[in-house]
């Protein structure tokens, strides 16, 4: 249990992800560097399908992905991917 502005919550307060470190890979993968201390490798493939990231098939694209307020953002922001997503379905890189 915590308290955050006077209110109980249960559980374990989870901390604010953020991403330190972004890079485009080669096959639409993406190297990611979490506030955590967490490196981890993102596959961006299956999402290539929906109409959201339909840009990001053009590898130009992919690639000139870069941070805003720690979300990996492309197209001046237009495209953008949350940090949890990341998180929970990256695959993690040994330190």
């Amino acid at each position: 249990m915590y308290i955050e502005n006077g209110i109980a919550y249960a559980g374990e307060k989870k901390p604010v992800l953020k991403i330190n470190g972004v890079r485009a890979m080669e096959d639409y993968r993406l190297w990611v560097r979490f506030n955590t201390g967490e490196t981890k490798i993102y596959d961006m493939t299956p999402l290539l399908s929906q109409p959201a990231f339909l840009p990001l098939c053009d590898a130009a694209v992919f690639r000139s992905v870069f941070l805003d307020y720690g979300i990996p953002v492309w197209k001046d922001g237009e495209i953008d991917i949350a940090p949890e997503e990341l998180y929970e379905k990256g695959t993690t890189v040994p330190a």
